[in-house]
């Protein structure tokens, strides 16, 4: 079956504080949509500024808005240590999340850990935990997992799935080839969601479904029904909205669409800031011109910047 995922961002207040209105409303729409959420990710979610006690509320809450309704699961963000990434599955244990993201390690400083060292980091990690796992092969880090190694880690721990961030064809159908008759396979982001699917991996993530969690889910819904022509009229939209992305990044591009949409969001914490112009008017006409509001069935929302 395939499925879709959004790593959901994490609003703040004007004072940076943790926003848990607001998340609780964010939430619910994400819920409403049927989209599967990644909580406290270091991506869109903001994972680098939260304290553990932050990112252990965040995960309750999530818990009691989604668990049983829609798959809810943890992120966390790319550890120096195993030790780190264990701590961040035992908070994640704690609150009853589905499954946890385990990221590849980042030795830091621009190096990059041996096939050893990335073995021993795995297996530190998953024989300390008990939460199913997702593995994480993510082009952040500057490097990508060997495949032997992850098949033998899906052969011999509890691993539910994996991530696949890179823009290489070619590794992930590998990937696919190797463990996708196993566990689930995901692209990150949206780019080569239809690739994905095709090659026989189950579905994407995105941090786009923070703004068009309906949009996403219907280019599953779309593929799954064998409606082609409007899973390919799903994704080119979808794009769009990464193109914000990649101009303003996932944290101050969506909260400020979010704002602009009238739903809730926050605000990015320092340094970043939400935009303001110039800017947040291309952010505007951008959502007009994609028809959002419409696509998500917002009866209230105002389409240009203020």
């Amino acid at each position: 079956m395939k499925s879709t995922f959004v790593i959901s961002l994490t609003p703040f207040k004007e004072d940076e504080s943790l926003d848990e209105a607001a998340l609780r409303a964010h939430l619910a729409r994400l819920r409403e949509a049927g989209i599967g959420v990644y909580l406290a990710g270091s991506g869109s979610g903001e994972g680098y500024s939260l304290s553990e006690d932050e990112t252990r509320r965040i995960l309750q809450i999530g818990v009691e808005e989604l668990k049983g309704r829609v798959p809810v699961r943890a992120m966390g963000v790319e550890p120096r240590t195993a030790k780190q990434m264990v701590r961040i599955a035992a908070v994640a244990q704690e609150s009853g999340v589905d499954a946890l993201q385990v990221y590849s390690l980042d030795a830091g400083h621009g190096t990059m850990p041996t096939n050893a060292e990335m073995e021993a980091y795995y297996r530190d990690v998953l024989e300390s935990i008990t939460i199913p796992a997702v593995i994480s092969t993510h082009q952040s880090v500057g490097y990508w997992i060997p495949i032997p190694l992850i098949a033998s880690l899906v052969d011999q721990y509890n691993v539910i799935g994996v991530n696949v961030t890179t823009p290489d064809h070619g590794y992930l159908l590998r990937v696919i080839d190797a463990v996708g008759d196993r566990v689930e396979i995901h692209c990150g982001g949206p780019m080569h969601a239809l690739s994905t699917m095709a090659l026989g991996g189950t579905g994407y993530l995105s941090s786009e479904g923070n703004i068009a969690p309906k949009l996403c889910v219907s280019l599953i819904t779309h593929w799954e029904g064998g409606n082609l022509e409007a899973a390919a009229s799903a994704y080119s939209t979808i794009m769009h909205l990464l193109g914000l992305a990649m101009r303003f990044t996932h944290i101050t591009g969506a909260k400020t669409a979010l704002d602009i949409l009238g739903l809730p969001g926050g605000i990015p914490r320092r340094p970043r800031l939400l935009l303001g112009g110039a800017e947040r008017e291309e952010v505007a006409t951008t959502l007009e011109t994609l028809g959002i509001a419409r696509i998500e069935g917002l009866e209230r929302a105002a389409v240009h910047a203020s």
